[in-house]
């Protein structure tokens, strides 16, 4: 009787393809086109105005919050890498950290020299009132992200790449205070809703990409061990998916009353834009089950990589309409 042929589990090597080149070509025009006309289409035949610089801060946001998110990932799959025995941590893909953490230094810069010029983009060196950065709320804030990147960026270069932990969180707080002012009800609320909802879609997207980016790094060395992260993220990014879903949903209801979410949904430029990251997370979260269900299958869980990839794909375009919708008006309560 001739022995059971080996199954092997080395992920899928990378093989020229026209139709995937055109899908990232796909991708990365729409995630660059969303800046550019993104606040002009959610905003027309809403009645809204849109805020002078509209599609500039959406830029500038989708920067600082793809750095946080690659930064913050990196540190949670080194982690989970460190849990799989066996794992070749010496040979961990090369840290992106760095070079991500200048980036979203560039963009909070950016983003502290329109809180300078009373929140719109200035056009000259004349504009910035320095003063403000210092005198406001959001001048502050401002202020403590730009800090906190530098000091993340200089973490990544350290012998503890782990200790950034600290400086992005900064980070995260100062968002989820900047989104909610003293003058909206029961601010504190919101910000600790906007504070698990960042905290969790950057571990998501972040994470996914580290370990994807791990699995094609060990694919002929140590693929089990690659496999084990996978799953071991997996298991983790169902809990954040959770987080995620509930917090956004309450935020939703507080922004929206229940009576008015399916009128605003439509209405609303707020409203479509987070109908357009529903739509897209719902597709996150298939694409999320088939790798998990792929993770299941004995005779080839690397097979989980090809969705995990269109996942991590899908949510790079979910950072950018997230940061669209912070740039859109808020709706009105009715």
């Amino acid at each position: 009787m001739p022995a059971p042929a080996p199954v092997s589990h080395r992920a899928p090597r990378r093989r020229p393809s026209v139709g995937r080149a055109v899908a990232v070509l796909v991708l990365v025009a729409v995630a660059a086109l969303i800046p550019l006309f993104g606040p002009s289409m959610a905003l027309d035949g809403t009645g809204e105005a849109q805020a002078p610089g509209t599609g500039g801060i959406t830029f500038l946001r989708t920067v600082l919050f793809a750095a946080l998110s690659v930064q913050s990932g990196e540190v949670f799959a080194a982690r989970l890498a460190r849990r799989v025995p066996g794992a070749p941590l010496g040979r961990l893909p090369r840290g992106w950290s760095s070079y991500a953490a200048w980036a979203g230094c560039a963009a909070a810069l950016g983003l502290a020299a329109i809180v300078a010029n009373g929140n719109l983009v200035p056009r000259e060196l004349a504009d910035l009132d320095i003063g403000r950065l210092y005198d406001t709320r959001d001048g502050r804030l401002a202020l403590v992200e730009v800090n906190a990147f530098i000091v993340a960026a200089l973490c990544a270069r350290s012998r503890r790449p782990s200790s950034a932990a600290l400086p992005l969180a900064a980070v995260i707080v100062a968002e989820a205070l900047r989104a909610h002012p003293p003058v909206e009800d029961s601010p504190l609320v919101g910000s600790g809703l906007t504070l698990v909802h960042l905290t969790c879609g950057a571990l998501w997207a972040g994470g996914l990409l580290y370990v994807l980016r791990t699995l094609r790094r060990w694919r002929t060395t140590s693929p089990e061990e690659g496999v084990a992260v996978l799953g071991l993220y997996a298991r983790v990014a169902a809990v954040l998916l959770a987080a995620i879903t509930a917090t956004g949903v309450c935020s939703t209801l507080r922004r929206m009353p229940p009576g008015t979410v399916v009128d605003q949904l439509t209405g609303t430029a707020y409203g479509r834009t987070l109908l357009a990251k529903v739509l897209l997370v719902a597709v996150v979260a298939v694409l999320a089950l088939s790798a998990r269900h792929r993770l299941r299958r004995t005779t080839d869980p690397v097979s989980a990589y090809v969705p995990a990839r269109a996942e991590v794909a899908v949510l790079g375009l979910v950072v950018v309409v997230s940061a669209l919708l912070t740039a859109v008006p808020v709706p009105i309560r009715w």
